[in-house]
C-alpha cells in the first residue's frame, strides 16, 4: 500500500513537471512564431486613385511604368519586305516604305545591320497575327516573310 501511495505521488509530480514544460515550450512557440511573421500590410491610398494597397506596390507600379517609357518595346513580330545592301539600297528601302504606308496603312520601319538595310512592317504581339497579315500583302511582296523583333508597345 505504501508503494502504492509513493508511485501515485511521483506520478503527479512527473505530470506536473510535464505541464509546466509544456506550457514553457508553447509560450516558446507563440513568442518565435511572432518574431517570424510578415509585416502587418498598412493599406495607404497611393498615387493612383483605383489602387489602395501597400505603397510598395506602388513603387513598383511607378517603377515600371518608368521602364516602359525608357524602352517601349516588347518583343513581337514584324514582315521583312526589303533587305539589300549596296550604295542605293537606303534610297530604295524609303522609296519601299513610304509606298508600303500608304498602300496598306500600317507603320514601317527601316533598320540598319551592317551591311544590309531591311524594312519590316507592322506591330504584331503575335506570330499567328503577323502571318494572318503577311498572307494579306503577299501578291504585293512574294518574298516577304515573318520575323521575331522587338515591337513598339501597343497604345
Amino acid at each position: 500500500m505504501k508503494e502504492v501511495k509513493k508511485y501515485k505521488t511521483v506520478e503527479k509530480k512527473m505530470k506536473s513537471k510535464y505541464r509546466k514544460i509544456t506550457v514553457v515550450l508553447l509560450v516558446l512557440l507563440m513568442a518565435t512564431g511572432r518574431l517570424f511573421a510578415q509585416d502587418s500590410l498598412r493599406v495607404v491610398r497611393t498615387v493612383r486613385n483605383d489602387f489602395i494597397g501597400d505603397a510598395r506596390i506602388d513603387t513598383l507600379l511607378q517603377m515600371h511604368i518608368l521602364q516602359n517609357e525608357k524602352f517601349p518595346v516588347i518583343p513581337g513580330y514584324r514582315i521583312q519586305i526589303y533587305k539589300e545592301s549596296g550604295n542605293a539600297a537606303l534610297q530604295e528601302a524609303l522609296t519601299i516604305r513610304d509606298k508600303f504606308e500608304q498602300r496598306f496603312h500600317v507603320p514601317a520601319y527601316i533598320t540598319f545591320n551592317e551591311p544590309y538595310y531591311r524594312v519590316r512592317v507592322g506591330d504584331f504581339r503575335t506570330r499567328l497575327d503577323a502571318i494572318r497579315f503577311l498572307e494579306k500583302i503577299k501578291r504585293v511582296y512574294p518574298l516577304a516573310w515573318e520575323i521575331k523583333d522587338d515591337i513598339q508597345i501597343p497604345k
